[in-house]
């Protein structure tokens, strides 16, 4: 489904039922925001018109119709359609690959459905904290669908998720989101949290205030290389 035009291309859909390899060719639409609903937008691009299924996450982020738009973009493919979502940030748009290419019984209709019903980084605290109820509240994901998210995520979204959904939940200074930033990316290298935290308090007093959250990361690397 792409909208005012009927393209045709050939795929290789015998593997699965669907495709969402992030290699395809449509990565994103930049072009003019033609028309905007909460489930889809049709984007202008050089006089092609887009239409892509968006989460509630992503409408809320879009500017008004007639205004310029950058789409991150997944196409997905099946026997049957060739669809095109479509989503404001990178995060959006990760976390519906990993669900759909992760989780057992979790296609495109209902990642839409997560990504409209909670953050990302509210979710990634959920499936770290086990937060069954949380997930389970969520059209499309009851008990065990909730149950088996967070068996499936866990170990991809760890710890660095639920440090994450914290620092998320309090109002964090500019130094102190730099510190967080820096946390979240060792942990997300493989450091533990309690070591993160520690080896960014001691860059930080190494390199000063204006170090950057490059600064400290590489800081940190070097110290435990």
């Amino acid at each position: 489904m792409l909208g005012a035009m009927a393209i045709h291309w050939k795929f290789d859909v015998r593997c699965s039922m669907f495709d969402v390899s992030p290699s395809r060719m449509i990565t994103f639409l930049q072009g003019k925001l033609v028309e905007a609903l909460p489930t889809q937008v049709v984007v202008d691009v050089n006089g092609v018109g887009y239409e892509a299924l968006i989460p509630l996450s992503s409408f809320n982020k879009l500017p008004q119709p007639g205004g310029t738009v950058k789409l991150l973009t997944q196409l997905v493919v099946r026997e049957d359609a060739h669809t095109l979502y479509g989503f404001m940030t990178a995060a959006e748009r990760d976390l519906f690959r990993l669900l759909v290419n992760t989780v057992s019984g979790i296609g495109p209709k209902i990642a839409l459905n997560i990504l409209s019903g909670i953050s990302v980084t509210a979710f990634r605290g959920a499936v770290a904290g086990g937060d069954v109820k949380a997930l389970s509240q969520i059209s499309g994901v009851g008990k065990k669908t909730a149950e088996r998210i967070i068996v499936e995520l866990r170990d991809k979204i760890g710890a660095a998720g639920a440090w994450e959904a914290a620092s998320a939940q309090r109002a964090l200074s500019p130094d102190d989101q730099k510190i967080n930033d820096a946390v979240l990316a060792l942990m997300a290298l493989g450091f533990k949290q309690i070591d993160a935290h520690d080896a960014v308090r001691t860059a930080q007093a190494m390199l000063g205030a204006k170090a950057t959250v490059e600064d400290l990361v590489r800081a940190c690397l070097k110290k435990g290389a």
